[in-house]
């Protein structure tokens, strides 16, 4: 959800009141939930031409909206079955159409990191790792920030080498859950884990920690360590996007965003970005680069974190490619 729709999302629910704004809420997910109260928490005061301005945009997008199909059901389960085959379809028709998820792992997705941590900490690290492998990559960082060094590299290899889970493997998950598995003999082994998930977890971590986990793998095996590289996308790796790329994710950082997460990196990459913005603007993020003062190399990673956030999901949606030796995207 990018900025200006996160914002016109809070308005329009602030003006519900709360009891109606509740009810929405609870078909939200967890990362919306946490990203809309965030955006509610920062709302101090919004003119009334701004009120009334959002709810409009809600009066039309609500009055385009019709019925496409008479039976979303049976849809939902020809579409799904055309795009990933019978196999690969069941695990997601189950959880769409069941209405739930198959898994209490999702009740994880709406506790922090450190809680989910003190959770996990003394259970086997196969176990913690099956677990981490459904939670969305930042949280998983996050979960693991929290870990010893020698928890947190055991965990993150056995992510890395992970081929799969088994309905029966994910039974055993009882003993760390209250529910784990709902749908029994229904569930195919599932795609989770293996080198790009490892390398998307530590992409979230930050330097210091990652370069203990890479250091780790590499001494257990050097090959698995040089494929989780190579699948690792850095904030410097920007500069292997176009312009047109750029551009596109310019659109959706903010400039308070941008000025911190571009403190200390390369020319290349800030020539990259200044010339990919309006010469008023590119003038205007000089001045702001110039006169900002000293900042926390946490603030800065967290700041090109968000921004990694926008890259992996333009990509994800087909919108802008980033480029490996064998010309295909690789996050």
């Amino acid at each position: 959800m990018e900025e200006q729709g996160l914002q016109d999302a809070a308005i329009f629910l602030m003006s519900l009141g709360e009891a109606e704004a509740a009810e929405v809420f609870k078909h939200l997910s967890p990362k919306e939930v946490q990203k809309l109260g965030e955006t509610i928490a920062r709302t101090r005061a919004v003119s009334t031409e701004r009120v009334g301005e959002v709810m409009n945009k809600f009066t039309e997008a609500a009055a385009s909206q019709k019925l496409l199909v008479s039976d979303t059901d049976n849809y939902v389960r020809a579409v799904l079955k055309r795009a990933l085959g019978d196999d690969k379809a069941a695990l997601l028709i189950d959880r769409i159409l069941q209405g739930g998820d198959v898994s209490g792992i999702e009740s994880l997705k709406w506790m922090d990191p450190l809680s989910i941590a003190e959770l996990l900490r003394n259970e086997h690290p196969q176990i913690i790792a099956a677990i981490l492998v459904h939670l969305e990559f930042d949280q998983t960082a996050g979960v693991l920030k929290n870990f010893n060094d020698r928890l947190r590299n055991d965990v993150v290899l056995r992510i890395a080498t992970l081929e799969g889970i088994q309905p029966t493997a994910l039974k055993d998950l009882n003993e760390v859950l209250y529910k784990v598995l709902a749908g029994g003999d229904k569930i195919r082994k599932t795609s989770m884990g293996g080198v790009k998930t490892a390398a998307e977890i530590i992409n979230m971590m930050g330097s210091q920690v990652e370069s203990s986990v890479l250091e780790s793998i590499r001494e257990f095996d050097p090959d698995l360590a040089q494929k989780i590289m190579d699948k690792m996308f850095t904030f410097e790796d920007l500069t292997k996007l176009d312009g047109k790329s750029v551009q596109m994710v310019l659109k959706e950082v903010s400039s308070d965003v941008l000025v911190i997460a571009l403190k200390g990196v390369s020319n290349e990459l800030k020539d990259l970005i200044l010339n990919n913005m309006s010469s008023r603007a590119a003038e205007a993020l000089r001045e702001d680069l110039e006169s900002r003062g000293p900042v926390r190399l946490s603030e800065i990673e967290t700041q090109q974190k968000e921004i990694l956030k926008v890259v992996r999901r333009l990509a994800d949606e087909g919108q802008i490619v980033i480029g490996g030796g064998d010309d295909e995207a690789f996050i």
